[in-house]
């Protein structure tokens, strides 16, 4: 019989229908070869099949059940031994081909569960009394068979995609990126660019959670495009959604990478938008509580280089408005690099110094300001050993949007993926 495939793995199950076996293992030539099948039969394969095989494997084994009309005692036996022989093997996921043609019911169910997070291929050479309309007939001792191929993966991936997407939607970016490829592994030709695109953004994402917005910005950019094909083609239920916030925070990303100036006012918007992913999604109220604050800074950064070209990392005294000069160049001096560094509350009273509404309005509302910044700095991660409360958090949050007069509705959302 001519080869016609070049497959990776292959895990056959044997029965009494030897000439079966010799078929798959000619027509498919693995080069690693695993057969299944009872203790009885074991002679079989020394004596029926192996000198048939048309090309030897680069290697063989073989795994025995003690009673193949038991499901408990086959998958005993298959799930002891095929994933460390994988493992030896070198076989990734989707690089295991499975043919089940002469085993029994229960040899069958047990090769199946076993070996679905490794097969892409399932084999079923079968009578050729119906065949179906995708099978081919191949003839075999004689007989015409119908041979069968099928990826029980491209039915099953929802299922895993299912998975995938609550690991995103709870905020574990590298997990779905990582279930995603290793769906892409198993799926069959057609479906690969789907999964590839959605590994891309949950891992887009995660570079996003880091604040490399670059990198999170090309991996939504290229995968926008896979995603867009694959709604064409219908794609699964949930994807139009998810396209749509991609491209608007595609856009917003963009907005970041290719903003020149050293101070980017979206970096504001996005550091109050972490922040509440933080505590919202994650419950980590004194991380989303720092971060809070420095999205606030950012803004009165941004204000005061826009406005009036003071960089708060680098003032010159004489810069700032006449009330700051002397306390900047008394307390504000940083004796490693010689730069005056204005501090947080600082940078707000240099605002109001110059007349800024929002530099004004963090002076009015400074009492409350200090209470929320003496629980900040008092919290375990910032100078202190206090829990921070959630009630602390929300409030700091009402008067950031306050004080920056930043709607809710226009910080940028990570998509909720339903897919």
């Amino acid at each position: 019989m001519i080869t016609e495939y070049q497959t990776k793995a292959l895990l056959i199950a044997v029965g009494s229908d030897s000439a079966s076996a010799v078929a798959c293992i000619n027509h498919l030539s693995p080069e690693l070869l695993c057969f299944f099948l009872a203790e009885s039969e074991k002679d079989t394969i020394e004596s029926l099949v192996q000198p048939q095989i048309t090309r030897m494997p680069q290697r063989w084994d073989w795994i025995l059940t003690t009673d193949p009309q038991s499901f408990a005692q086959s998958h005993l036996a298959i799930t002891k031994s095929l994933p460390d022989m994988l493992k030896t093997w070198g076989v990734k996921p989707g690089e295991l081909t499975v043919d089940f043609s002469a085993a029994t019911p229960a040899m069958a169910a047990a090769v199946t569960l076993a070996s679905g997070p490794f097969t892409s291929k399932v084999f079923q050479i079968r009578k050729d009394e119906s065949p179906a309309a995708e099978s081919k007939t191949v003839i075999v001792g004689g007989a015409p068979k119908a041979w069968e191929e099928s990826n029980p993966w491209n039915e099953g991936a929802q299922y895993a995609r299912r998975e995938a997407s609550l690991l995103f939607n709870q905020g574990a970016c590298l997990s779905a990126a990582e279930k995603f490829r290793q769906v892409e592994g198993l799926v069959s030709g057609s479906l690969k660019p789907l999964y590839h695109a959605l590994a891309d953004v949950a891992q887009g994402y995660a570079h996003w959670e880091a604040f490399h917005y670059r990198e999170a910005w090309e991996k939504l950019k290229t995968s926008l495009k896979a995603l867009e094909l694959a709604s064409v083609w219908g794609g699964p239920p949930g994807l139009s959604s998810v396209l749509g916030s991609l491209k608007t925070n595609a856009t917003f990303l963009e907005s970041i990478v290719l903003d020149p100036h050293d101070v980017k006012l979206s970096i504001g918007l996005d550091l109050i938008a972490h922040a509440k992913r933080r505590a919202e999604r994650d419950h980590q109220i004194e991380t989303a509580t720092l971060t809070l604050l420095r999205g606030l800074e950012a803004f009165a950064q941004h204000q005061l280089m826009k406005q009036f070209n003071v960089k708060t990392w680098d003032v010159q005294p004489d810069q700032l408005p006449k009330d700051l000069q002397e306390a900047c160049r008394n307390s504000m001096l940083d004796d490693v690099d010689g730069k005056y560094k204005l501090t947080f509350p600082a940078q707000f009273r240099a605002l109001a110094g110059f007349g800024d509404p929002m530099g004004q309005s963090f002076v009015t509302e400074w009492p409350k300001m200090k209470t929320l910044l003496d629980s900040a700095y008092q919290s375990v991660l910032g100078h202190g050993f206090h829990t921070t409360k959630t009630e602390r958090f929300q409030q700091l949050l009402a008067l950031t949007l306050k004080l920056t007069k930043v709607d809710e509705s226009s910080l940028p959302r990570f998509p909720s993926m339903t897919l």
